[in-house]
């Protein structure tokens, strides 16, 4: 978002800032309890919430490694050649190529949003040749930078429902499709997504997707934003009505991405970006992105000065989420989301949104024992410009699990904040850190997430088959975390249907590739263990990747399809 966008919805956002910022009303009119369902997966955890609109304004801002604890997902950059002066700004920043070290560097993907090209917002239009020769120049620049990944998608406008010029332009879905078609002329590879609408219209959304259908002009991802004030709770609606218009029209499902969330008072409290996280995760969208209201190169406030804010915690603890995504039901203005990892035991649950006295009744406890560990920790509204080093831990207490349950009081909630509880067996998770990483979990680049019975934890990722470019290399990137630098096995557990020995490239953090190699198992999604490679890791969080295709490396040859992968201590 930016500036223009600031002055016009202030006075709307000031009553409400107010009511955010009001003390706390008293205990007793709460007495909420959230349900979280360890044993009913909803999805893989992929961190859909995790992302931002300029996010990332250089190759150094924010500071290298401080959101790769985030697993951001997917981010908004402007295209090449970005002339963008949003929110102050006084030199244009994030352009996709320039930044994309630092995304990929974080096992993160962007879009590339076309009309920022243009210094002013809303967009001033000049004529059809001079948008053109842009599409052209940006779209150039783009497939010449053949080393450069994990850029997945043209947005080619932005809220055309306030920024397109009809009086000069033509009607936007007439200029959806010369656009959209101009772009083809030069890559046919790379996906479209639009129509990025500043909200959810269901007329428009079904006029517009009913013309891209017979122009052949239709998005891969389809895209609204969601930034009005309380705007998380018409996700759902939101949601199903798209879907609904989808069935109407006989259009395959896309994926949605709601590529700016938060209005400007709402980035900086952690509880509204529970709610809003949580509706995603329960809707089944593919991505979100917070909105860029003020600077570029903060993820929407998470960081400041390159230190976090108190936001941030938030989504670290969404970036610890390993395994599946589970049932989490909400009770009045309290909300959040959970995860279940079945591979160490833990159960991690992020909420927020009321005030008082409140509760959360974690099920599904049977396999981790008679008694279980629950930590609660909690993080506070900040603001955007003000550090929290760490979140507070508030209590660590072993507890007895009653018909496969337990309830974690909350006491004086912070309607503001956000909290987390995190709950194990008594004797601690079942390894002392994460060492094995579902690939269904990771950054799939160009592949596809697959389920099946036989595959650990029931998802694995396939159609690992792409070489080529940056645009259609097909790859795997495992955001890891381990202790202590060194040398470390990793083993992969990978099916191999061909009649032949198959290889993939092997490399961390942006180093050299080694080659791995997968043994025939006797079909798809038929299951084994790889011989042990050698990886050296620093202490925290690294990047590994596993390629069919990337550059500086030559390409695997045959297929493997990948379940999950394992690092244990050489």
């Amino acid at each position: 978002m930016n500036r223009t966008k600031i002055t016009t919805g202030l006075l709307a956002a000031t009553a409400v800032l107010a009511a955010l910022v009001a003390p706390a009303a008293p205990a007793e009119a709460a007495g909420n309890t959230l349900v979280v369902d360890a044993s009913t997966s909803i999805r893989p955890v992929t961190h859909v919430g995790a992302g931002g609109l300029y996010a990332v304004a250089s190759d150094t801002t924010p500071a290298p490694g401080l959101l790769t604890p985030l697993r951001l997902k997917q981010h908004t950059q402007p295209a090449p050649g970005v002339q963008q002066l949003g929110n102050g700004a006084t030199v244009p920043t994030g352009d996709v190529l320039k930044t994309a070290n630092a995304f990929t560097r974080d096992g993160a993907q962007s879009y590339a949003r076309m009309p920022d090209v243009y210094p002013d917002f809303p967009y001033r239009w000049i004529s059809w040749q001079d948008w053109t020769q842009k599409i052209d120049t940006m779209v150039g620049a783009r497939v010449a930078a053949a080393g450069t990944t994990n850029i997945n998608g043209w947005e080619l406008w932005n809220e055309p429902d306030g920024t397109w010029d009809t009086a000069k332009a033509g009607p936007f879905l007439d200029g959806w499709t010369r656009t959209y078609r101009q772009v083809k002329l030069q890559d046919t590879v790379t996906p479209i997504v639009g129509p990025s609408y500043s909200r959810y219209y269901p007329d428009r959304m079904r006029e517009f997707m009913a013309r891209a259908k017979a122009d052949g002009t239709l998005p891969d991802v389809v895209v609204w934003h969601e930034l009005d004030d309380g705007g998380w709770a018409d996700v759902d609606e939101h949601v199903a009505d798209y879907r609904s218009i989808e069935r109407d029209l006989g259009i395959s499902p896309r994926p949605i991405s709601i590529n700016e969330y938060g209005s400007p008072n709402q980035v900086d409290t952690p509880s509204v970006a529970a709610h809003f996280i949580a509706q995603f995760e329960r809707t089944g969208i593919k991505d979100a992105e917070r909105a860029y209201w003020y600077e570029s190169g903060t993820v929407g406030g998470l960081v400041w000065n390159n230190a976090p804010t108190g936001s941030y915690w938030l989504y670290k603890w969404y970036g610890e989420m390993a395994g599946s995504m589970v049932d989490v039901t909400p009770s009045g203005d309290l909300d959040g989301f959970a995860s279940y990892d079945s591979t160490r035991g833990i159960v991690n649950v992020a909420f927020g949104g009321t005030f008082g006295d409140n509760a959360v009744q974690v099920k599904g406890l049977a396999g981790l024992g008679s008694q279980v560990r629950v930590t609660v920790n909690y993080t506070p509204r900040s603001g955007r410009m003000a550090n929290v080093a760490a979140p507070t831990q508030l209590s660590s207490t072993t507890v007895g699990v009653v018909n496969g349950a337990v309830t974690v009081p909350i006491p004086n909630q912070d309607y503001l904040g956000a909290y987390q509880v995190v709950v194990t067996p008594a004797s601690g998770p079942a390894t002392s850190y994460q060492q094995t990483y579902e690939a269904e979990n990771a950054t799939v680049v160009n592949a596809s997430i697959l389920s099946s019975s036989s595959a650990s934890n029931s998802g694995y990722v396939g159609r690992i088959d792409g070489l080529g470019d940056g645009r259609s290399n097909s790859f795997v990137d495992f955001v890891v975390e381990v202790p202590t630098a060194g040398s470390y096995s990793l083993t992969t557990r990978y099916a191999n249907g061909g009649a032949a020995t198959s290889t993939q490239g092997l490399a961390f953090n942006g180093g050299a590739f080694s080659t791995v190699s997968y043994a025939p198992t006797g079909g798809w999604g038929r299951f084994a263990t790889s011989a042990a490679a050698p990886v050296t890791l620093k202490a925290g969080v690294n990047v590994i990747r596993l390629a069919k295709g990337s550059p500086n490396f030559a390409g695997g040859t045959g297929f493997a399809e990948l379940d999950s992968i394992t690092l244990t201590p050489r």
